[in-house]
């Protein structure tokens, strides 16, 4: 399925969906070849963004953000061919949104106040600190 046709689908879903189906795609983009607990990682920094709602009010809208995850800066025509690497990512994607929609002191965390991440093969201006955390090729900063 086309990057665009997932984007539109999550357009005119229920919210809970569209959620889970924007979140979903972000952690494929991002991190189907990284660990579980990197890709579980990369969905908790959107849903943590989204809690502090600088980047938007839903999930969508955060890592819809420009420039801020791969949903802005791959193509449109992307293809999802990967059936196994997406069904991982949907069900993290859920269990992520489930686990945070508990109160912060029974969430399971693992990268705690991290609300950035970068592959650690680049340096963005914003990474100047150090990690809270690396996972398989990730780095995760709390910069915010």
């Amino acid at each position: 399925m086309k990057l665009s046709m997932l984007l539109w689908m999550a357009s005119v879903l229920p919210s809970n969906l569209a959620d889970q189906t924007c979140l979903a795609t972000t952690v494929y983009l991002e991190a189907r070849s990284e660990p579980t607990i990197g890709q579980y990682a990369v969905a908790e920094v959107a849903l943590r963004r989204r809690d502090r709602g600088a980047w938007g009010s839903n999930v969508c809208e955060v890592v819809s953000s420009p420039r801020q995850f791969a949903i802005t800066t791959t193509p449109q025509s992307f293809e999802v061919t990967d059936l196994a690497a997406w069904t991982k990512a949907w069900k993290i994607a859920g269990d992520s949104i489930n686990n945070w929609s508990l109160p912060k002191s029974e969430r399971l965390v693992y990268v705690p106040q991290a609300d950035h991440f970068a592959t650690v093969a680049v340096s963005p201006a914003w990474s100047a600190r150090r990690p809270v955390r690396t996972i398989g090729d990730h780095a995760f900063y709390a910069v915010n």
